[in-house]
């Protein structure tokens, strides 16, 4: 707020102000006075948001997190189980203020001295964030020195201060740093006390329109329109839209904007929920030709308390309501000719979990979890002398509801599903076989379409089913003593606790529950010990290691299938880029070669492509030679080259290039490794080493 000498003299003059309004609100304050004195640490977060995938360098999410102190810093996880601070947002926007003298804009007349405690007070709320939230990713146009346009993606945070004014950061992706902060604007919104805010992202005949939904403490909830410049395809509204102007002293605790279709008007619409209070505000919008037209109302008799917090699926337009008393209501928006209702109901988390408090709900990207944050609640009526806060997962949807949309699903990455496929994982454990509904069902895709994604969903199913059939290890070194358990209610009760590549020294507790069979009671089938019975009788099953080796099979054949459809399309960039092929480093030849070396392999894409390929290279090998003893490196495993000397170089899974490094990356479940790209390496092989997994759509580091 100004220079630290002058900061310094005026807090001391501030806090021995004989004034009692000037030396009391300064001490009691805690954004002027951090450190507090008598008063406990600001220590933690207040708020948190997480961007969409595709923002950071490995294609994943940043974080946006508000600590207790007012900072507002965005981090990545640029490896694996390590998160890094990549730019602090609160220290450059306080440097632009200070360069602009405090002014928002040029026209701004002049304010008072920081000595003056209003003007102490007007720059500290202006640098205080209230809430912050990411838009989706958007695409701008980047002019090149050679004057080609380009699309580059960016992402936009707006960051809602005390003073009601709003920043919109917009960030190139992938964010990097302070580098890649391509400008900053600020809106004024002119809501008294601002609480909460959101992005209104609607769709309308292929035209992106997008806004911020601001609420306010004292109730009015409206949408400011936001001018987004150079932003390919997107418009904003002409002027501010109010959706609830009564000051009716509900406040405005969350705010949530859903995409629907709107069965009857034939178009795409958008829902806007926020709490107030006890209640649940909803606004429906849709753009007809008579313009924008705006239903709103309010559903109340939710909650005796109120709503502390609020989430929703956005497959499906359900909301999720939660009081601290433990009750959870679930609402179903329903379509009428006019706009629509709500069917809701209760889930009492008592009934699985017994007596809790409730403080913060969050569900799942594809609906398949409810997240709950739970405490004690009271016992025999009294408070718990301590709280022990626990992550309890409350499941949505069936193992057949996941899987039939992991097989209709129009996403094709099941990195972007692990919520599904864990329910399906987790099914698969408990049974020991793969369901034949769902077997069939996926031959039948993989018949039809040929797409990889099936194929892939077929590779996840065997590897768990292998899992499932090998006895449980006497004991697991890396597991603490404590053991995990999911819990499922439902006909066929069970319990299969499993130990997945994703968890490192560490462990999760999660308790799922059916929420169709809530009222059957809980019967938990204890099976610590996943040892399989040994078959021993004359005319029964097959032995277990048959059985290991048949799906060991199936395995190498469903990867062997994956790696020729992405060598297919690795020597397809070959041929498309190169005219000669020796100005590429990826081993042609010996693709090529490991591709036709299979009798039994009749591709005729295949054939005609490694045709043109071998009459380009003209009988050139162009091999790759060992860094350490310069012999040749055959291509013989699409895993690792071995030179005749001995010397082991493992294969980079994206571009089939030995790593002859020290450092290289590994996909998110240790499928695969990759090498870095080099700043020699083409714009097409770079574009090549940023893909998934090609096993299982993971991300790799």
């Amino acid at each position: 707020v100004g220079p630290k000498k002058e900061v310094a003299e005026c807090k001391e003059k501030f806090a021995s102000s004989v004034d009692p309004t000037v030396s009391q609100t300064f001490m009691l304050d805690r954004v002027f006075n951090p450190e507090g004195k008598s008063l406990p640490p600001m220590r933690g977060f207040k708020y948190s948001s997480w961007s969409p995938l595709g923002c950071d360098a490995n294609g994943r999410c940043l974080l946006a997190a508000l600590t207790m102190d007012n900072r507002l810093t965005i981090h990545a996880n640029l490896n694996r189980l390590q998160w890094v601070q990549l730019v602090d947002l609160t220290e450059i926007y306080g440097e632009r203020l200070y360069e602009a003298s405090y002014k928002l804009s040029k026209a701004d007349t002049p304010r008072g001295e920081l000595g003056d405690f209003s003007e102490f007070q007007r720059r500290h709320s202006m640098q205080t964030p209230v809430r912050m939230e990411w838009s989706g990713i958007c695409t701008t146009q980047q002019v090149k020195h050679n004057n080609e346009c380009r699309d580059v993606g960016s992402v936009l945070l707006a960051v809602l201060f005390e003073n009601s004014n709003i920043a919109v950061w917009q960030f190139q992706l992938p964010f990097l740093g302070k580098e890649s902060i391509t400008s900053c604007n600020t809106i004024e919104s002119g809501i008294n006390s601002p609480s909460v805010l959101s992005w209104w992202e609607y769709e309308h005949n292929n035209r992106k329109m997008s806004g911020l939904i601001v609420g306010s403490a004292f109730g009015p909830v409206k949408i400011l329109p936001v001018n987004l410049k150079a932003v390919k395809g997107y418009f904003t509204l002409r002027q501010p839209v109010v959706l609830w102007q009564e000051m009716d002293q509900l406040p405005v605790h969350s705010i949530k904007c859903i995409p629907l279709y709107h069965p009857y008007q034939k178009c795409s619409c958008s829902l806007v929920v926020a709490a107030r209070g006890a209640y649940v505000f909803w606004c429906l919008l849709l753009i007809s030709k008579a313009g924008l037209n705006v239903h709103n109302s309010h559903v109340t008799g939710l909650h005796s308390l109120p709503i502390v917090s609020m989430t929703a699926d956005k497959q499906n337009g359900t909301v999720y309501t939660c009081s601290s008393d433990g009750k959870v209501r679930q609402l179903i928006p329903i379509f009428t000719d006019v706009a629509l209702k709500f069917e809701h109901q209760l889930i009492k988390l008592s009934e699985v979990f017994g007596s809790v408090r409730t403080h913060g709900i969050a569900v799942s990207p594809c609906g398949a979890y409810l997240a709950v944050i739970t405490t004690e609640g009271m016992t025999n009526g009294l408070h718990p002398v301590n709280k022990n806060y626990q992550v309890q997962f409350v499941t949505l949807k069936t193992f057949e509801e996941a899987a039939a949309q992991l097989l209709e699903s129009s996403v094709q990455n099941l990195f972007r599903q692990v919520d599904l496929t864990d329910l399906v994982r987790w099914k698969i454990l408990k049974d020991k076989h793969i369901p034949q509904f769902l077997q069939e069902a996926l031959d039948k895709k993989i018949e039809s379409c040929g797409s990889t994604y099936f194929w892939r969903f077929k590779l996840f199913l065997l590897r768990i089913l292998y899992q499932s059939m090998q006895k449980a290890p006497s004991e697991i070194m890396w597991r603490p003593s404590h053991e995990d358990a999911k819990i499922l209610i439902s006909d066929s009760p069970g319990m299969g606790s499993t130990e997945d590549d994703q968890e490192e020294g560490t462990s999760k507790r999660a308790s799922k529950q059916s929420l169709c069979d809530t009222g059957k009671g809980m019967d938990i089938d204890d099976t610590a010990d996943d040892s399989l019975p040994q078959s021993s009788d004359i005319g029964g099953r097959e032995p277990m290691e048959e059985k290991l080796l048949e799906i060991q099979a199936q395995i190498e054949a469903v990867e062997m299938h994956l790696t020729r459809e992405h060598m297919k399309r690795v020597l397809g960039e070959v041929y498309l880029h190169t005219w000669i092929t020796e100005n590429t480093s990826i081993p042609t030849r010996g693709v090529c070669d490991f591709l036709m070396s299979d009798d039994g392999y009749d591709d005729r894409t295949a054939q005609v492509l490694i045709g043109h390929i071998l009459k380009k290279m003209n009988k050139q090998t162009f091999p790759e030679h060992c860094s350490l003893c310069k012999e040749i490196l055959p291509f013989t495993d699409r895993k690792q080259a071995v030179c005749s000397n001995g010397h082991i170089w493992l294969r980079c899974f994206l571009t089939y290039q030995s790593c002859q490094s020290l450092v290289y990356r590994r996909c998110l479940l240790h499928d695969s490794i990759a090498r870095h790209p080099t700043p020699e390496d083409p714009e097409w092989i770079k574009r090549l080493l940023q893909g998934p997994c090609t096993f299982c759509d993971s991300p790799v580091f």
